[in-house]
């Protein structure tokens, strides 16, 4: 479905954009594939490496500029939003602008799909959106409000629109692997609490969640993947295994544990072999097996968790 398309990732210089920019090359043929980001830097290394293909377009702008995403949609089939201000201390800091950037930009990808005839867009979100308890997290369960909210004033034959949410990347920028790698050489981890835990997904295992998405999505699902648990003391030894362990406490906004799905959605969620999806209340033909009664689906009560050996194999890869 993605041969003879024009794609357009915003964030697209990010490791998630990355990735799915490489797999959608080696797999299919579109027509072009736009990376929309605000960084010119990081868009002249992607096209002086191996991002040269002839189909790919570099364009500078920002999610928060309405008329520029205007001008980036016109002629385009599929969005990708993965652009977002997501580092949470950052978040905490400087609220306004991760507002500014994750909700009204989250509008402005909105209204500029549905006026320039896109006709499909996926919004990457967060495990912290669920339940929020620091501003990041309330900043994408609101642009995951609103994605979902578009279907009900899009045209008839306009734009569809769906998210997925998913947990901690393996070896994407920000996560605590390459915080735990940079610091093995000091022999000394710091950990914030030991019975955290964490979802763990890999950069192809969230393209392939996309891909599945754009496959299926009639408009107003959440998409989850399912996906491993692991506990941070349990990553720390994969990382080091003759490391000493250090307890910092839990940071301002932090959990010990994440919620992927939480027991409120539990009667809108649908299970299938690959994933869960949650459904708009106004859903009417769905996919999959409902959901048992309460369900939810949290980081410490997972029934598939990582073992040390695991989590150093998909290092490896």
């Amino acid at each position: 479905m993605l041969n003879d398309k024009s794609i357009l990732i915003t964030g697209g210089t990010g490791s998630f954009g990355r990735h799915f920019i490489r797999t959608v090359l080696k797999n299919y043929s579109p027509k072009r594939v736009i990376i929309f980001s605000r960084d010119e830097w990081k868009q002249h290394e992607m096209r002086s490496g191996e991002f040269n293909h002839p189909c790919l377009r570099y364009f500078i702008g920002n999610v928060r500029d309405r008329n520029r995403l205007y001008r980036a949609f016109d002629g385009v089939d599929i969005v990708i939003h993965a652009a977002a201000l997501k580092q949470v201390p950052t978040a905490e800091y400087n609220p306004f602008e991760a507002i500014k950037t994750n909700i009204l930009g989250a509008k402005n990808v909105i209204d500029a799909a549905i006026d320039q005839n896109v006709k499909l867009v996926i919004a990457l979100s967060s495990d912290k959106a669920c339940n929020p308890i620091n501003l990041y997290g309330a900043t994408k369960l609101c642009a995951d409000k609103l994605f979902i909210a578009a279907n009900s004033y899009a045209r008839k034959h306009s734009a569809k629109f769906s998210v997925v949410r998913y947990g901690n990347v393996v070896g994407s920028r920000g996560s605590v692997i390459p915080l735990f790698q940079k610091k093995a050489g000091s022999k000394v981890l710091p950990i914030t609490d030991t019975r955290m835990t964490r979802f763990w997904i890999t950069l192809d295992q969230a393209v392939e969640l996309v891909v599945f998405g754009l496959t299926v999505m009639t408009g107003g699902e959440v998409f989850v993947p399912k996906i491993p648990s692991m506990r941070i003391i349990d990553l720390a030894k994969a990382i080091c295994s003759n490391c000493s362990i250090t307890t910092i406490g839990v940071r301002p906004g932090e959990k010990l544990h994440e919620v992927l799905i939480p027991v409120d959605e539990s009667q809108y969620t649908r299970e299938l072999e690959n994933c869960y999806i949650i459904y708009p209340s106004w859903k009417k033909e769905l996919l999959g097996k409902s959901c048992y009664d309460r369900f939810q689906y949290s980081s410490d009560a997972n029934t598939e968790w990582l073992t040390t050996e695991d989590l150093k194999g998909m290092l490896n890869e």
